[in-house]
């Protein structure tokens, strides 16, 4: 595998930043490693993984290095997978292979559903979709009480009130917006608003994903094979409850993934997941 070489495409809205690591004279499919929020880096140390095929990262719309030149301020998943479509055409059309994690597995469904023909295989790890929970409006609620908090109070304490959703085991309380939250300090966060309210996560795509309803017959129907993975280390907290529903609605079983939601990191973002073997579980379901 060669080291990255950044490549950009112009897009309605967007100019996209993507990276190609060539892997030589390989026949596999390229594989394509996307998240949301998360950027192109922190899927560095996965990437690792796969020298024996070609493997491109890039930056979502609004985030990182792929900056918006539309003004809007939410992306949607399926505006994330006409972004994901047109990448895969720049690449020769595909079929491509997708390791999708976060909302990049919402994204990665929503590209399957409306563009089926152009992945083989999708492993989307742990989708954060609270429309498909037993307890969909309690989770729907908490999400819009993140969301407010954030656009009152800014970044820190709607932080604060992020981490606690995504870290709760079982269903979401009705009464989760009215419970104490601690001081954002206490998380390292900023506890003062800086006044900005353009955050990739609170203002882009928090509430568009979360609340993503996936076109499930389309996805049945599609030839590209879709494989829903959950970590062994989240059981119980929102994003695996979700991978389980979702693989339930397509009629199959979740692949228990090592580690937690992001258990393909390295220590470089100070949440270390065990990447080593994520990558040994990735690599069996690809080639199932």
């Amino acid at each position: 595998m060669t080291e990255p070489r950044t490549h950009t495409l112009e897009l309605p809205g967007c100019v996209l930043h993507y990276d190609v690591r060539e892997a030589g004279q390989s026949d596999a499919p390229i594989l394509l490693m996307i998240g949301s929020p998360m950027d192109a880096r922190g899927f560095n140390a996965l990437a690792g993984h796969f020298r024996d095929r070609t493997v491109v990262t890039y930056d979502p719309r609004g985030i990182e290095r792929s900056t918006r030149t539309d003004g809007a301020a939410e992306s949607t998943p399926d505006l994330h997978a006409d972004d994901l479509h047109r990448l895969i055409d720049a690449l020769g059309g595909g079929p491509v292979d997708v390791f999708a994690s976060s909302g990049g597995a919402v994204n990665g469904l929503a590209l399957v559903a409306r563009h089926p023909e152009q992945v083989r295989t999708l492993v989307a790890h742990e989708p954060p979709i609270a429309q498909v929970l037993p307890d969909r409006e309690q989770a729907l609620a908490a999400v819009a009480d993140i969301r407010r908090t954030y656009d009152k109070e800014g970044f820190g304490p709607a932080m604060v009130k992020f981490i606690a959703v995504v870290g709760h085991q079982g269903e979401i309380p009705a009464d989760f917006a009215d419970q104490p939250r601690p001081n954002p300090a206490e998380f390292g966060l900023p506890a003062e608003d800086d006044g900005t309210r353009d955050d990739a996560l609170f203002a882009q795509n928090l509430v568009t994903c979360t609340h993503y309803e996936p076109d499930f017959e389309a996805l049945r129907a599609a030839p590209a094979r879709v494989v829903v993975g959950v970590g062994v280390e989240s059981e119980g907290q929102l994003a695996y409850r979700a991978g389980v529903a979702v693989a339930e609605r397509l009629g199959s079983k979740p692949v228990t993934f090592p580690s937690n939601h992001g258990g393909f990191l390295d220590d470089t973002f100070g949440m270390p997941g065990d990447p080593d073997n994520f990558a040994v579980t990735l690599r069996e379901v690809l080639a199932g």
